[in-house]
């Protein structure tokens, strides 16, 4: 039962929901979310702990009001000025059901003053394999050069990932964790006490470009957070796609992402908890983080696992193409390297430091 799962309910009323379980050896952890699409009822979420790894179980639920506007969790007697004509319980008894096999989710509920429904969600995965199909006329490094050249300026955003075999995903979703609530509440509280007192700044965590700044910090150096880093270069794209040497059979892959028409259809959120799904572009101050400004990076913010149906979905929703996708050899890795280092795209200039200036010449003078 472990991961995100996204689905809908009806019953008493209607809406979506979002499910996150972490597996911790021995039992099931995390939280769901109800987001009713009738906005006189309260958003709820309440915290999801199971007593063993059974498929299926009952649980009672305690449930807070979600206050959207911060993704925080409220109690039921600080909302109730703003539903008056809901009755409010913040018990919820549920049955759950799991088929592993089909990645499918069902979740009856009911509480004391007469609600009901049933839920049916579906696992959002991205550790399968890629189904989005790479643009067929670009098949080396000189027709990637080509068209990049040719795109319109500060419309698209890029990212390289060094496989055409993995889907987008954000390092929090790959190191197999679900529930965003805790990395919130725990995870963040945490990196904040130990790396403030490393930082010359001291991050306001309850600023939203603070937050992010403190985020994108944190994963540039290593820890799992929901951002992907993306980048307004094609070619510094292209060094992250190539920066390994990987077998000559293997392609490396570019993400192109049109941000300016995903801005102006998709509703964007700075949260990743007490929110609907999304996938929101976020610039973040590059506060203690001299490698941003080289790199020409922003990032992108994410409280969904599989991204790429995440976008795929908003695509035949509004009949439009947000990403593409071009898959490069490795074969060309050497030529590729080389000229991007004539255009000073090399990992001394964008990792500023002894570890960058050390990689740059390992590349230059071994070859492994």
């Amino acid at each position: 039962m472990r991961g995100q799962w996204l689905g809908s309910y009806r019953g008493t009323t209607e809406g979506a929901v979002t499910i996150e379980v972490d597996d911790l050896g021995d039992h099931y952890e995390g939280m769901a979310y109800v987001f009713p699409s009738d906005r006189s009822y309260p958003p709820i979420a309440g915290a999801v702990r199971s007593v063993d790894k059974s498929d299926n179980f009952t649980l009672r639920i305690m449930t807070d009001v979600i206050d959207l506007q911060h993704g925080v969790l409220v109690p039921w007697s600080a909302a109730r000025q703003y539903y008056p004509n809901v009755t409010l319980d913040p018990a919820i008894d549920t049955t759950w059901s799991c088929d592993e096999t089909n990645n499918v989710l069902a979740v009856d509920f009911t509480s004391a003053s007469g609600g009901s429904g049933k839920a049916h969600l579906r696992r959002s995965d991205a550790s399968r394999p890629p189904d989005r199909k790479p643009i067929a006329k670009i098949d080396g490094w000189s027709a990637f050069k080509e068209y990049a050249l040719a795109l319109e300026p500060n419309r698209y955003v890029f990212r390289g990932q060094e496989s055409c075999e993995w889907r987008l995903r954000t390092f929090f979703h790959r190191s197999g964790r679900a529930n965003l609530y805790k990395f919130v509440n725990q995870d963040i509280s945490q990196l904040h006490a130990h790396l403030s007192s490393l930082t010359r700044h001291h991050f306001n965590l309850r600023d939203e470009l603070e937050n992010g700044a403190f985020y994108s910090l944190a994963q540039h150096h290593g820890y799992p957070t929901p951002l992907l880093d993306w980048t307004y270069s094609p070619f510094i794209a292209a060094y992250f796609a190539f920066r390994k040497r990987r077998a000559d059979g293997e392609c490396a892959r570019i993400f192109v992402f049109d941000q300016r028409e995903w801005v102006r259809d998709i509703p964007r959120s700075p949260l990743v908890t007490g929110t609907l799904p999304h996938f929101s572009l976020l610039s973040p101050l590059a506060i203690n983080n001299p490698r941003m400004v080289p790199q020409q990076a922003l990032s992108t913010i994410a409280n969904v696992d599989d991204i790429e149906e995440f976008i795929a979905f908003n695509e035949r929703d509004h009949r439009k193409t947000y990403l593409e996708v071009i898959d490069l050899p490795f074969s060309e890795r050497p030529r590729i390297i080389q000229e991007l280092g004539l255009m000073g795209i090399t990992a001394g200039s964008i990792f500023p430091g002894l570890d960058g200036a050390c990689e740059q010449l390992r590349e230059k003078n071994f070859n492994f």
